[in-house]
Formats: structure tokens, C-alpha cells, sequence
């Protein structure tokens, strides 16, 4: 299931800009506005709203579902279909079934994306229960150190399982903590991001921001299997080009006590769906409440 997610994204993706830019090109050379602004309506919207979160990368959540770019989607698709049935169903018509088509194609790629794609169907890894201490695993810091899972957590600390630079909802949910920095340090709170991606990338990332969170690389998606939040075949189709393994991690928030037990933990069944970090910093207001009550 998951290889078929991967080959969908990629080409879904490469359809739809072909789809929107024909689409362009016909209403700039004179064809019927309705049908084919129907069809960019059906594929334009998500093209620029994933144009948007790759350029600037700084929304780490989205809308579940859409709901606004999903009625364009199916407006753009009623459009096509009116402008072709309003001049008979003959393919020899000017517009002809194509528009429609073009339409139903975007607009049924993009409810796949929403609701199939964007979900996991995941259920929660018995290996991080509340209550319980972190599993041993071993990371690499962005120094090149070896460090194990009992070093970063002797203190108060979030660990972000995130996908890789390549993800910009990621990116963005990195960019978040970094701007929440003077908050978690003063709670005396670590962060650690870790990422199965190649370990120049996670080098890169740290130099990027340069605040004295934990930037780490999990080395062959060895600690999320470990942790039971690994997703084979996880990578769009086609990125293994720039470095990246097939196998990917799910995005999941851990947070840890002094002690290395886990007090609380998000795992995420959309991966555009993400806590806001003040979710964090109130796990941990409470933590601090706690210990000194």
C-alpha cells in the first residue's frame, strides 16, 4: 500500500501541473473559458497552495480536509461538464469531452491525496506507552558523535521524529520550535530533531538555525523501528535521486521527563495534521508545576 502511495504522489503531482498548465495554454490560444477555467480551478488551487508550503515553509499544519480547495475542485469539474453537455455529447464538438475529463482527473486525484494519501491509518506503537521509559536507540549528532537515546533525556525533552528537510511541513514544524526557543530553554527543556535523511542534510539544517537544539540523523531508520513509527516505502517516488532512503519515519512528538519516561506523545495519522508548539510548552508547564508541588 504504501509503494502505491509513493508512485501516486509523484505522478499525481507531475499530472496535475500538466493538467493546469494545458489547461493555460488552451484559454490563452481562445478556447472556452468555462470548460477549461473549470479545469484550472479543479487543479490549480493545489498546485499553488504545495507551491506556497515548498517556497516559503512555514505552515507545519494544514486543514485536514480542504474544504475549500475540495468545492473549487468539484465547481471546476461541474463547470467542464456543463460547458461540454450545453453543446451535445458529440466528441467532434469544439470542446469536446476532454475538459471534463481533464477536470475529473484533477479533481478526483486531489480527494485521493486528501483522503487516502495524506492518511496512515496508524495505530499508536506499543512501545510508547505514558508511564513508560524511552527504548534505547542510538542517534548521530550533527557534530558526528554517536549519541545514545539515555543522553537525551535527562532533562525535560521533546523528541521530533520528522521526514527529512524534503518535507516542508517539517521544515515549518522545525522553524516553529526555533522561534518558541527562549520559551522551552528557560523551562529548562531540550530538543532533539531527528530524521532518517542523509546526515549532511540534518549538518545543513543545524548550521541553518544555528540554536542549541539536538539536530540528529537516524542513520538507516534504525530508531524509529525501534520505536515502532518507521513507514516503508514512505518517500515520494522519484527522491531517492537526491540521497533519500524509500523508507521514511512517521512524524511523532515524544516527550520525556528528567528521568527518560514518556509523559506524553503525538502521533500523528495525517502528517499535515501536527501539534502547535505551545502544546508542548503546556506539557511541560504542568510537568514543572508538578515536580514542585
Amino acid at each position: 500500500m504504501n509503494l502505491l502511495k509513493s508512485i501516486f504522489i509523484s505522478n499525481y503531482m507531475m499530472v496535475a501541473m500538466g493538467i493546469a498548465g494545458y489547461a493555460g495554454w488552451r484559454i490563452f490560444h481562445g478556447a472556452d473559458i468555462i470548460a477549461w477555467g473549470g479545469v484550472l480551478l479543479a487543479t490549480a488551487p493545489l498546485m499553488m497552495l504545495i507551491g506556497w508550503l515548498m517556497m516559503f515553509k512555514n505552515a507545519a499544519r494544514t486543514s485536514k480536509h480542504f474544504p475549500v480547495i475540495n468545492l473549487l475542485g468539484a465547481m471546476g469539474t461541474g463547470m467542464a461538464a456543463w460547458a461540454w453537455h450545453g453543446q451535445g455529447v458529440s466528441v467532434f464538438v469544439p470542446i469536446g469531452p476532454l475538459a471534463p475529463i481533464l477536470a475529473l482527473i484533477g479533481w478526483g486525484g486531489f480527494l485521493l491525496y486528501v483522503y487516502w494519501y495524506s492518511n496512515y491509518g496508524r495505530k499508536p506503537s506499543p512501545r510508547l506507552k505514558v508511564g513508560s521509559s524511552l527504548p534505547n536507540f542510538t542517534v548521530k549528532h550533527a557534530n558526528g558523535t554517536l549519541l545514545q537515546s539515555s543522553q537525551l533525556t535527562d532533562k525535560p525533552t521533546i523528541l521530533i521524529f520528522y521526514r527529512g528537510n524534503w518535507c516542508p511541513l517539517c521544515v515549518a514544524q522545525v522553524k516553529e520550535l526555533v522561534a518558541k526557543y527562549k520559551d522551552l530553554d528557560a523551562l529548562g527543556a531540550r530538543v532533539a530533531l531527528i530524521s532518517p535523511q542523509p546526515h549532511a542534510n540534518t549538518v545543513a539544517l543545524a548550521k541553518k538555525y544555528g540554536v542549541e537544539f539536538e539536530f540528529l540523523t537516524d542513520e538507516g531508520n534504525a530508531a524509529a523501528r525501534t520505536l515502532g513509527i518507521d513507514q516503508n516505502h514512505g518517500l515520494p517516488m522519484g527522491m531517492q535521486m537526491m540521497g533519500y532512503d524509500s523508507e521514511t519515519v512517521m512524524p511523532t512528538v515524544i516527550i520525556t521527563d528528567a528521568n527518560g519516561k514518556i509523559i506524553w506523545v503525538h502521533e500523528t495519522d495525517n502528517y499535515r495534521v501536527r501539534p502547535e508548539p505551545d502544546v508542548y510548552l503546556e506539557v511541560l508547564r504542568k510537568r514543572v508545576v508538578m515536580a514542585d508541588a
